[in-house]
């Protein structure tokens, strides 16, 4: 086969051992790489009911057929497991020269097993592993650790790193890569954590895999010129995603004091104007055409990363109207190694659980020094409001009771994602139905929304989130790469196909690949939940029953009936049925036949 390496290493931390396998070509062919290639692993191998945190548990590092390559922002890697936040299916796109070094490194995923004695990190040259001490960086921030493994290992690698959320198992806990790129917001630095497992380093020098057609190399570049083409260009080099903060606000959809409202008083204060006026430097994912990461300093005059969604959850959503305080909170997540979006939602909650009596001595709205102080806490789960946050909105809620789970942001225990949908059914939908919880990346249809009948419960809406999950979802997480060209620059998607083909000689069946792999993920949750309920794919309660009481939508909510009319639709066009269990004749269409007979064993399946 062209265009993958067709192997995978496979590293055990309780035997210190490691082994390099074959990939059967007929998975690469049916699931691609990346989340694709991650979800049937952990189908496969992964034994009905394992704690996320035991060493039962998988991490999958899966790269796609145009990782590496020549191309508009190439190097991203998908990084999977069960859940620790969810119970579920979990997983993260991050960009980070580690994509690109497993490649050369001869390998299209990794997998990693078992648990250390002691705290390890993994250094893999080509092919060969060593596991090495990392109890000198045990306790250590993302940002520390990265510099002292660069003067050991040299700047030629890749970094996969998690901080102190991670090694106490905060649920939401990431990995991070080069000072600010975060991924696996369902709990994969836990993951990485609970495993003694403190960095993956990468050194790649091998070429990269044979593609199908020599012009890829070509066709790939032309995409990136194409890209910089674009209208929209030079006005997304200023601001990138920050400025989303002013067409939210306008539209309504801004998260405000833990998604009370759509619209909060200082917004032009962290928007991407100001941002835009603050900004030092651009960060950006290896092979990037369009850099997303706008830095600028912070109230302590340091440098942060910032893009949309952490300027959203750690300003607007927690009452701060201050950029530089904002930057604050989110380069302490990011030291920390910890989700900023969860980490917004989980500081608005307790905000709002101390203003209704149910916690002491917490937070109160705006308080960024108090914020920072628990954003610590929560890290180092150093006192007992650390300690019930770091278990997310879900668990807190659970915990503390009094009514708290009513205003718990979440779906299926992910924190949602920083847009408010009181008035945007088609974007609660996507939210209710991502593969790994409340999160944007599957189907950013809010924006499509908004500009046609945003109150409307449609089967057309319905159908456009689907279309969305499938390129989104089944296509940018499995390939592996970058929307942002596609989504706001408008880069043609005619180019990913064209570059898809030329690496691997295969015309992509792209509804076939998305409900395979939204299947099986479908699946997977099923089996490890014991079953299913229309609830988990329904969305907060806040959105049905608390109206918005400000701005030019004051009064609006979502409507529950025909919310779940949208579900209906959505599951029959899934091939699943009323309940949203995948139907025996899905599976078998799907090529999924193998799993019924794991599946039947926690559900009755209908055919």
């Amino acid at each position: 086969m062209r265009g993958w390496t067709g192997r995978l290493i496979r590293v055990n931390l309780s035997l210190g051992k490691y082994w390099i396998q074959d990939i059967d070509p007929l998975i690469l062919m049916n699931y691609i790489g990346g989340r694709g290639l991650a979800i049937k692993l952990l189908w496969d191998e992964l034994p009905r009911g394992v704690d996320p945190l035991s060493p039962l548990n998988k991490l999958i590092i899966a790269t796609g057929p145009l990782t590496g390559y020549p191309g508009p922002n190439t190097g991203k890697l998908v990084i999977a497991a069960k859940s620790p936040l969810t119970g579920g299916y979990g997983d993260g796109n991050i960009g980070s020269w580690a994509s690109v070094h497993l490649r050369k490194a001869g390998f299209d995923a990794m997998i990693i097993e078992g648990a250390s004695s002691k705290p390890v990190y993994i250094y893999m040259d080509n092919d060969k592993v060593d596991l090495m001490p990392a109890d000198d960086l045990w306790g250590l921030d993302t940002f520390t650790t990265e510099d002292k493994l660069r003067r050991i290992h040299g700047s030629n690698v890749g970094m996969l790193i998690i901080g102190p959320a991670g090694e106490n198992m905060v649920r939401f806990a990431t990995v991070i890569a080069q000072r600010g790129r975060s991924g696996g917001r369902p709990g994969m630095g836990a993951v990485m954590g609970s495993k003694r497992l403190k960095a993956i380093v990468i050194r790649g020098t091998k070429p990269l895999p044979q593609p199908a057609d020599p012009a890829l190399s070509r066709i790939g570049v032309d995409a990136d010129l194409a890209a910089k083409a674009k209208q929209n260009y030079g006005f997304w080099l200023k601001q990138g995603t920050t400025a989303t903060v002013e067409w939210a606000q306008e539209a309504s959809v801004l998260p405000a004091f833990n998604y009370r409202e759509g619209q909060f008083d200082y917004y032009d204060r962290i928007g991407g104007v100001m941002v835009e006026k603050n900004n030092v430097t651009t960060r950006s994912c290896p092979n990037c055409v369009m850099p997303c990461g706008h830095v600028v300093k912070d109230a302590e005059d340091q440098l942060s990363e910032l893009d949309y969604e952490n300027i959203a959850m750690l300003g607007s959503n927690i009452g701060v109207g201050n950029l530089q305080e904002v930057a604050y909170l989110n380069r302490l997540a990011d030291m920390m190694g910890m989700d900023t979006i969860s980490l917004g939602s989980a500081l608005g909650w307790a905000m709002e659980a101390t203003e209704r009596g149910l916690i002491k001595d917490g937070l109160e709205w705006g308080d960024y020094k108090r914020a920072a102080e628990v954003t610590l806490d929560i890290a180092h789960q150093g006192s007992e409001l650390g300690r019930l946050l770091g278990l997310g909105v879900k668990g807190a809620s659970s915990r503390i009771g009094g009514g708290s789970g009513g205003f718990a942001m979440h779906v299926k225990g992910l924190e949602v994602s920083a847009y408010d949908c009181h008035a945007a059914p088609g974007m609660a939908l996507a939210f209710a139905t991502s593969p790994i919880g409340a999160h944007h990346k599957d189907a950013w249809v809010i924006s499509w929304e908004v500009q046609t009948n945003r109150f409307a419960y449609s089967r057309d809406k319905v159908l456009k989130v689907i279309e969305l999950q499938n390129i989104r979802g089944g296509w940018f997480e499995v390939m592996v790469g970058c929307r942002l060209p596609w989504v706001e620059i408008g880069l043609e998607l005619d180019w990913y196909w064209r570059m898809y083909k030329a690496a691997t000689g295969m015309d992509l069946d792209l509804e076939g690949v998305a409900n395979r792999v939204y299947t099986l993920i479908r699946a997977f949750w099923i089996r490890e939940y014991g079953g299913w309920s229309r609830d988990y794919d329904t969305p907060p309660i806040r959105w049905f029953k608390d109206p918005l009481t400000k701005g030019p939508l004051k009064g609006a909510k979502l409507d529950y009936n025909a919310y779940q009319q949208m579900l209906n639709w959505y599951y029959e066009a899934r091939g699943w049925d009323e309940r949203g269990i995948p139907r025996r004749s899905t599976l078998r269409r799907l090529g999924l036949g193998f799993i019924e007979g794991e599946l039947s064993k926690v559900i009755e399946l209908t055919d």
